[in-house]
């Protein structure tokens, strides 16, 4: 064998093993999705039951945006098999998911503490501070992601049909509407 076919073997075989550990990486992640969605509906399921959904709101919500990160996650691997391309998008959409859901987080958890009436003293002021500044950044941080998103629709260049199939961007939509 000479040294290129010898280069063309090796890359083959990388090429083969990246798509594999695509699938398996796909694979998990549609199966923990899957679970994790079970797992946020069963409470929704029982509250609905007895009466007594709004105790569970916050852990509900969390799993379900959980679940919401973990198919953007699978969406940006799906769309990295089919065109071999990074796609940025999806990242930042995850971030900004898991900056929202912070951001509720800390809400409910304060308004919870705020319930209980023992939102007095030094350690509750310490605690509405630190809470206030961390929603601060959060609030930029969404900010940040939500003018990252708008820069890279607007901007970045578009894949052609052939690199994304059964997928609609958001600039051609208009052309495809006009085109039936």
């Amino acid at each position: 064998m000479n040294q290129r076919r010898m280069r063309q073997y090796v890359h083959d075989v990388l090429v083969k093993s990246e798509a594999v550990i695509y699938v398996i990486l796909g694979l998990l992640l549609s199966v923990t999705s899957l679970l994790a969605l079970v797992n946020a509906s069963l409470p929704i399921w029982q509250g609905l039951r007895h009466g007594g959904i709004a105790t569970q709101t916050l852990q509900i919500l969390n799993d379900l945006l959980v679940v919401l990160m973990l198919v953007e996650i699978l969406h940006s691997v799906r769309i990295s098999v089919w065109s071999h391309v990074l796609v940025t998008e999806p990242f930042l959409i995850v971030g900004l998911i898991a900056s929202v859901r912070r951001i509720l987080v800390i809400t409910l958890q304060v308004a919870e503490l705020t319930k209980g009436g023992a939102w007095t003293g030094e350690t509750a002021s310490v605690i509405f501070r630190d809470s206030m500044i961390e929603l601060a950044l959060l609030g930029g941080l969404v900010l940040v992601f939500v003018l990252s998103i708008g820069f890279l629709r607007r901007y970045a260049p578009m894949m052609s049909s052939e690199e994304t199939p059964n997928m609609i961007s958001p600039r051609n939509e208009g052309d495809e509407a006009s085109a039936r």
